[in-house]
C-alpha cells in the first residue's frame, strides 16, 4: 500500500488540482490548450531527445518489452472492433476510434511523470518508448485507417504521403529521432544542451497532470455510458492482463521491464485519441466519456498494479 501513497497520490493529485483549476475557473478557458501546447511542444522533445541520446541503442528497442505491450494492444484492440460491430454498429472509422478508446494508453502525460514519481529520471526509458510508439506508430495506423475509411476512392499513395509527411513533422518523433542518432553514432551531448534539456523536461511531468485535470474538467461522459463503461473495461482490466501474462509467464521479461510494460497497459485512455476523434468528428462525446472514467477509475487499478509489482 506504500506505492499508493507515495507514487499514485501525488500523481493524481496533480491532476486533481488541475482540475479544480477549472472547475473554480483561475486560469482561463484558454489555460487547458495552451498549457498542452506547452508540454507537446516544448517540455516533452527535450526529455525525449536527452533520454534517448545518453542510453545505449540496444537498450532503446527493446524488441520483447515492445512485443508484450504491442502483443496487448492487438488483442483488445481486436475485441474492442468485435463488440463495436456486434452491439454498437457503425462505418469502419468510428470502430476504429472505438478500438483506440480501448487500448491507447496514456503515456506521455500520466505515463512519464508516474515513472518519474515511482522510480526516478534514470529509469524513465520504457515509458518514453511507449510515449514515442503511442505518437508515431498507433496514431499514424489510426490516421491511415481513418482516412482510408473517410476518403474512400481517393489514392490510397496520396493519403499515405499526408499521413507520413504529418509523422514527419511530430515534435516528439523528430526529437526522439535526433536523441537515437546521438545514441548510435555515440555523440556526447554538449553540456548546455544537456542543462537545457534538463530543466525544461522537468516540467514535462508535473505540467502533463495539471493539463490532463484541466483537460478533463466539463468533459460529458453521458453519451453512450454502457459503451463507455465496456472500452473502459477492455483499457484498464483486459489490456494490463493481456500484457501482463505476454510479459511475465509467457516471455520471462525482466522483472523491470515486465512491471513496464503492464503500468504503461493499464494507464488510461490518452487525451491525444480525443485529439483525433476532435479532428474527424467521430466518437467525440463516447471518446471524453471513456478518457474520463478510465482516468478517474485508474486510481485504483494503476494503485493495484504498483502494489502488485512491489513499487514503493
Amino acid at each position: 500500500m506504500q506505492a499508493v501513497f507515495n507514487v499514485a497520490l501525488p500523481v493524481f493529485g496533480i491532476m486533481f488540482a488541475g482540475y479544480m483549476s477549472g472547475r473554480l475557473g483561475l486560469l482561463g478557458e484558454s489555460a487547458s490548450q495552451a498549457l498542452n501546447n506547452f508540454v507537446y511542444y516544448f517540455a516533452l522533445p527535450p526529455l525525449l531527445f536527452l533520454s534517448m541520446a545518453q542510453v545505449p541503442l540496444e537498450q532503446i528497442f527493446n524488441w520483447p518489452y515492445l512485443a508484450a505491450y504491442t502483443g496487448g494492444v492487438l488483442a483488445v484492440f481486436a475485441m474492442a472492433m468485435i463488440a463495436g460491430l456486434m452491439l454498437f454498429p457503425g462505418r469502419p472509422a468510428l470502430h476504429c476510434m472505438q478500438g483506440m478508446a480501448a487500448t491507447f494508453s496514456n503515456t506521455g502525460y500520466m505515463g512519464v511523470p508516474l515513472f518519474i514519481a515511482a522510480f526516478g529520471e534514470q529509469m524513465l526509458l520504457p515509458a518514453l518508448i511507449a510515449t514515442v510508439y503511442n505518437g508515431a506508430l498507433v496514431v499514424g495506423v489510426m490516421v491511415v485507417l481513418i482516412e482510408l475509411d473517410m476518403k474512400a476512392g481517393s489514392r490510397p499513395l496520396l493519403i499515405l504521403r499526408g499521413v507520413a509527411v504529418a509523422i514527419a513533422k511530430n515534435p516528439l518523433v523528430m526529437s526522439t529521432a535526433i536523441g537515437i542518432l546521438f545514441s548510435a553514432w555515440q555523440i556526447a551531448v554538449p553540456v548546455p544542451i544537456e542543462n537545457f534539456s534538463k530543466i525544461l523536461g522537468a516540467a514535462a511531468g508535473p505540467a502533463a497532470l495539471f493539463s490532463m485535470g484541466l483537460f478533463l474538467y466539463g468533459k460529458p461522459m453521458t453519451a453512450g455510458l454502457g459503451e463507455v463503461g465496456i472500452m473502459t473495461f477492455l483499457k484498464l482490466i483486459v489490456q494490463p492482463l493481456i500484457t501482463w501474462w505476454l510479459a511475465v509467464p509467457v516471455m520471462n521479461l525482466d522483472p523491470f521491464w515486465a512491471a513496464s510494460a503492464v503500468i504503461m497497459a493499464a494507464l488510461p485512455t490518452g487525451g491525444l485519441a480525443f485529439v483525433l476523434s476532435l479532428r474527424y468528428g467521430i466518437y467525440t462525446q463516447r471518446m471524453s466519456g471513456t478518457i474520463l472514467m478510465s482516468t478517474v477509475l485508474s486510481v485504483v487499478t494503476v494503485s493495484f498494479v504498483l502494489v502488485y509489482f512491489g513499487i514503493e
